[in-house]
Formats: C-alpha cells, sequence, structure tokens
C-alpha cells in the first residue's frame, strides 16, 4: 500500500528552540533512543497506550476529566511528545455518549503539547469507540462460587458496562459504516477452543453456560482507517489477563484464543475446513479479513512471548505469521532500570527487560512485555520504541511522568515496501 504522507513544517526559529531544548535535555547522540526520532515523511506512527483511564463507578472518569485531571495530563503529554498518527487507547472507561473520548481529545490531547513545547498538539480529528462486554452482566455464576451479580460473573470482568472499554484516535478518516466487531462471537464456536479444565479432567464450565460465553472479554475491531485513497485495517483488541482464576486456567485460556482469534482472522482465508468458518462478525456477516489487505494488530494482549502466566502459543504465533512483518520488538532503557533496580520476580526473567512495555508488581509477576503494534508485511518498520525514559532523563521534566499507568506507550513507523 503506498501512503504518501506531507512533510511536517517548522518554522526556523522553532527548529532552533527544539535543538536547544534537546540540548539541555541531554538528548542528543546515543542517550536519545526514548525521544522518538522525527518521522520519516512517507512513513505512518502507530502506536498503542493501556492508559489505566478505568474508575471504579460509572461516570467517573468524566467527572475526573472535567476537573483538569493530572494523571490526564501526563497521558496526554506522553502521546503528544511521541505524535502518532494512530493510536489505540485500552482501559479508556466506556460511555454510551462517548464524553470521555471526547473530552480527553478535547480538553487534553488538543491542549497538551508534550516534551517538545515548541511543537503544537498532534490533532486527532477521528476517533472510534464502542461497547464492549466488560461490566455487562450475564447472569450466570461464571467463577462458580455460589454467588451471582459479580464483577466476575459479566460477559467481561468489570463492576459497571463500559469499564475498561477502548479507543482509537487517528488523524486520518475512519470508514465508520464498514467497521467489524467481534463483541458477541461466542468462544464455543471456536473450533480449536482452549476449553477450560478441572485438575480433575473435567470441563470447569457446564454446557449450558460453556455455549452462551463470548470470546471477547472486551470486544474485538476491525477499523478501516482511509489513508489517501487506501485501506489499513485496525485489528484492536485487549484480551483478559491469564491470572485472577484457579487451577482450571479459565482466564489464561481465554487470553490465549483472544489471541489466537486475530491468527485465525488473517489467515481465514488459507485455513482449512471449519478452521475459519466460525468467524461471524455482530452485523452476522461471515469471513476472515480480506486476502492481501493491510492491517496493524494493536493493543494490550496481555501475554508476554517469553515469562509471565499466558499460555504458551498464540501471541508467539502471531508475531511468527508470514502475513506479518518480521520486525526487532521495540525497546527502551527505562524498562532495563526499572528491572533491575526492582528486581524480585524480574531476575527470574528470560526476556529482555528492554522489551518490557509493562510494570507491574515485582513481588509476582514483574515487568512484562504486554503490549505490541503488529503491522503486516507488506510494510517495512523504519522505527519503533517504547516510552520509558529512565528517572535520570526524566527528572528535568516530570519524574512521575510515566508512573501515570502502569504500562508504556509503545510505536512502530512503518511504511510501504
Amino acid at each position: 500500500m503506498n501512503i504518501p504522507f506531507k512533510p511536517l513544517q517548522f518554522k526556523p526559529s522553532a527548529i532552533l528552540f527544539g535543538f536547544v531544548l534537546l540540548c539541555q535535555l541531554d538528548l542528543i547522540a546515543d542517550d536519545r533512543d526514548w525521544f522518538p526520532p522525527a518521522k520519516p515523511a512517507d512513513a505512518i506512527r502507530i502506536a498503542t497506550f493501556n492508559v489505566s483511564f478505568n474508575r471504579k463507578t460509572s461516570g467517573e472518569l468524566i467527572s475526573d476529566l472535567k476537573k483538569d485531571d493530572a494523571q490526564a495530563k501526563r497521558i496526554a503529554t506522553i502521546i503528544q511528545t511521541v505524535r502518532p498518527d494512530l493510536l489505540l487507547l485500552n482501559e479508556l472507561d466506556y460511555d454510551p455518549e462517548q464524553v470521555a473520548v471526547k473530552v480527553f481529545r478535547d480538553a487534553y490531547l488538543s491542549k497538551i503539547p508534550g516534551i517538545q513545547k515548541s511543537m503544537a498538539p498532534e490533532i486527532y480529528e477521528h476517533f472510534y469507540s464502542a461497547e464492549v462486554n466488560t461490566g455487562v452482566p450475564s447472569g450466570l455464576d461464571l467463577n462458580r462460587n455460589g454467588r451471582l451479580g459479580e464483577p466476575d460473573d459479566c460477559w467481561g470482568f468489570g463492576a459497571f458496562p463500559g469499564q475498561y472499554g477502548m479507543a482509537i484516535y487517528s488523524r486520518f478518516p475512519i470508514d465508520t459504516q464498514r467497521v467489524r466487531t467481534f463483541q458477541k462471537l461466542r468462544w464455543a464456536s471456536m473450533p480449536h477452543a482452549m476449553k477450560p479444565k478441572l485438575p480433575n479432567g473435567k470441563d470447569f464450565y457446564p454446557a449450558e453456560v460453556w455455549d452462551q460465553l463470548y470470546l471477547s472479554s472486551k470486544s474485538h475491531w476491525d477499523v478501516p482507517i482511509q489513508i489517501n485513497g487506501k485501506v489499513l485495517h485496525v485489528l484492536a483488541s485487549h484480551p483478559t489477563p491469564p491470572v485472577f482464576d484457579g487451577d482450571e486456567d479459565r482466564n489464561g485460556c481465554r487470553n490465549h484464543d483472544e489471541i489466537q482469534f486475530w491468527s485465525d482472522y488473517i489467515q481465514g482465508n488459507q485455513l482449512s475446513g471449519s478452521n475459519s468458518d466460525y468467524i461471524q462478525d455482530d452485523a452476522g456477516v461471515k469471513g476472515p479479513l480480506s486476502k492481501g489487505a493491510s492491517f496493524v494488530v494493536l493493543g494490550d494482549l496481555n501475554s508476554d512471548p517469553v515469562d509471565g502466566a499466558g499460555m504458551e502459543g498464540a501471541i508467539t504465533r502471531l508475531l511468527s505469521l508470514k502475513e506479518v512483518a518480521q520486525m526487532e520488538a521495540p525497546k527502551s532503557l527505562g524498562g532495563v532500570e526499572a528491572s533491575t533496580k526492582q528486581g524480585e520476580a524480574n531476575k527470574k526473567h528470560k526476556g529482555k527487560s528492554e522489551n518490557d512495555t509493562s510494570d507491574f508488581n515485582d513481588k509476582s509477576s514483574g515487568n512484562l512485555r504486554c503490549d505490541f503494534v503488529i503491522p503486516s508485511s507488506d510494510f517495512e518498520v523504519v522505527a519503533s520504541g517504547i516510552f520509558w525514559p529512565t528517572m535520570d532523563q526524566l527528572k528535568d521534566i516530570d519524574p512521575k511522568l510515566v508512573d501515570a499507568t502502569d504500562h508504556r506507550l509503545v510505536w512502530i513507523d512503518i511504511k510501504s515496501k
């Protein structure tokens, strides 16, 4: 897909100011790997960010955002420092009127310039958000503890409908009429589903419950973005964490299959028999992604390829598809520093800490690579990174900047081959 872009235009005074600022922050030469370089004129920058904009009650996020929220300001500063063209936010509570998505864009993203004060904020004219399964009551005892109506009994874990939602911001038009959602795809319809089992080998879920369960803990979206007459399919999701369950590993199984769905969706036209026949969106349209379509898989997939509690297979399978661009994993210096200083579980990890994208409890999971930007193979990845500066790099800016969420923004620059 040939996607031409107009290079950004800067006044000489702005360039001089930016250079002086970079020198003052010691962000030149080899010490700049945390500071995203200028995007090539013929490239597009895509990012994913779990922003932890989840609150305990419905409407609380909207109230916070209308009060000049400190967390939101830090999140916006990070986003405007990286300046992606396309951005998926995970854990932004959904409301039917989409007030939170609009307020965050208009009151924060459109006004906060990021670390490079000389650069005006990137304007995201387009956005997409929709319903998710989190917090929607199932009426069933899904955790089998003998009680109904708990957050764990919802179709996706949540205290209220829309908690832990998602949103996409874009510089380019979104073809909302052609969006495909898979929020209500039945888990049992997946022919190779990892059905949770008790230690004695019996099914954890009774048949009448299993047949009702949805695959998506939030949702799976195929969102077409129109870029100069071409289409890029943004494949967005936020699978459940593979923890917070029992020996049956129901969340681990679900996490595996939520990720596996994208491999099936991408390779559907090449799968044999009924392996892709189950793919049907919420509008009743059957079938996988069109063969040869350009895409990017985005999201907090909650599965480290090497460490953590995730079930082996799904994430490594997705990363190794021939339809996926083979690329070096994004990295940061801050991830290395955090892992070294925090120790504990991090010492036992086999994966490289420079690839970590989350800062979790070091006495349990430790820091992991959970967040991914995975483009199709018709793109060349020309740059990538994780916004995770070291504490020394942040000391003269805002030491609490990256602590606004326990995840880090991951970005890549791609261009057509």
